[in-house]
């Protein structure tokens, strides 16, 4: 035993000292395994289902697609295929993009970004369907129906918890980005009032003076005042719930790409700066930066999603140094990412790609298991990467 562990001691340490892997290396590594696993993830799907995490009793938990995270499976293999131009990944990505074709009808829910953008949204940008930008301009409009006048938000959900009248969660800011797309392909203003309108009122009624957001916002719906500031999968009201945070820096991020608007711009670096001011050495986010014992659980979906947020930041910050820091941490947490703690040994962790990722732990839902989500931002901030130091 003891002779093992010196052996063990021994491979470890010429690892350490060995030259740091590219990142093109990495990128072709985590890709590698990525296509291992998506192809035989398929082989799990019925003809109505689509990825979603583990189940407590460690067997592979599949969904319905109006899940809210039915479209991150087909969008990860676009994403994957992209990198690989493997025509088999391709034909799967259209499987299962098209298995969402009904979400464009959708009106009871305001994922409908989530599940449209991902997967017709990256179908559309690399193959030019017609069909599909059809698909994506429907499906925003179902979405506007959320948006009311009066609050000038898009509410998130119907179902009232708390004594809730018009819930809105910084996780839609992250659909706003179909609304915008659908804005600029078929000339809608409206679309775009919408998405501004809904990112404006987020801007002024979820951020705290230090630039860490609530989760949750509930609105009056007959005057649109403020009710209650709160959290649901974080720790307190008062919490900086990981994931939550991660929301918000991409979706700023994202609203001054759509809109070229300097105060999203100026919003998005004051979050990024918040979070280089908090985040643990490697990079990954607790579950939630304020809860007691808050290390016992990091995030990887949340890690995944601010990587590829900072990467895009990176390239529209204006100060080099400031762009340079944003670049580092995405690398930092990237390569966290692509290390055996986290990045799944093909064949494994039920054919997802990312361990270690928590989804809603005051619910004990989804706690330290992959997720579909966080496979999908980190194969996406590994291809912004790759393009941001071409």
């Amino acid at each position: 035993m003891k002779k093992k562990w010196l052996l063990l001691s021994l491979i470890g340490f010429l690892v350490s000292c060995s030259k740091q892997e590219s990142m093109d290396a990495l990128t072709a590594r985590v890709f590698t395994v990525a296509e291992q696993q998506y192809l035989t993830m398929d082989t799990r799907l019925e003809s109505t289902t689509l990825p979603q995490s583990i189940a407590p009793d460690s067997t592979f938990k599949s969904s319905t697609i109006y899940w809210w995270c039915s479209g991150f499976y087909p969008g990860s293999l676009w994403y994957i295929y992209e990198y690989t131009q493997n025509e088999a990944v391709k034909t799967l990505a259209e499987k299962n993009t098209l298995k969402l074709d009904p979400i464009q009808y959708v009106t009871n829910d305001h994922d409908v970004g989530f599940q449209l953008n991902c997967s017709y949204g990256n179908g559309f940008r690399l193959t030019g369907n017609e069909d599909y930008k059809k698909v994506l301009y429907q499906g925003a409009q179902s979405l506007a129906t959320r948006f009311s006048s009066v609050t000038g938000v898009t509410r998130s959900w119907d179902f009232l918890r708390r004594g809730w009248k018009y819930p809105v969660i910084i996780d839609n800011m992250m659909n706003l980005e179909l609304l915008m797309f659908a804005s600029k392909t078929f000339d809608n203003d409206t679309l775009e009032y919408i998405a501004r309108t809904h990112a404006n009122t987020t801007l002024k009624n979820h951020f705290r003076k230090d630039y860490s957001s609530y989760h949750l916002v509930d609105y009056d719906p007959e005057d649109g005042h403020v009710r209650s500031q709160q959290t649901v999968q974080g720790y307190a009201n008062e919490s900086s719930w990981g994931r939550g945070q991660a929301w918000a820096l991409y979706g700023y991020t994202m609203m001054f790409r759509m809109t070229g608007d300097e105060k999203y711009l100026e919003h998005a670096e004051n979050i990024a700066d918040m979070l280089l001011s908090r985040l643990p050495v490697d990079g990954i986010p607790y579950w939630d930066f304020d809860a007691p014992n808050g290390n016992e659980y990091r995030d990887a979906s949340a890690g995944a999603i601010m990587a590829s947020a900072f990467v895009e930041l990176s390239g529209f910050v204006t100060d080099e140094k400031t762009g340079q820091n944003y670049l580092s941490i995405a690398e930092k947490q990237l390569r966290t990412l692509a290390s055996p703690h986290y990045l799944a040994e093909p064949g494994t962790n039920c054919n997802f790609i990312l361990k270690h990722s928590v989804g809603n732990l005051p619910e004990n839902s989804e706690v330290d298991v992959p997720l579909s989500y966080a496979d999908y931002y980190f194969l996406e901030a590994l291809l912004r990467y790759k393009k941001a130091v071409e």
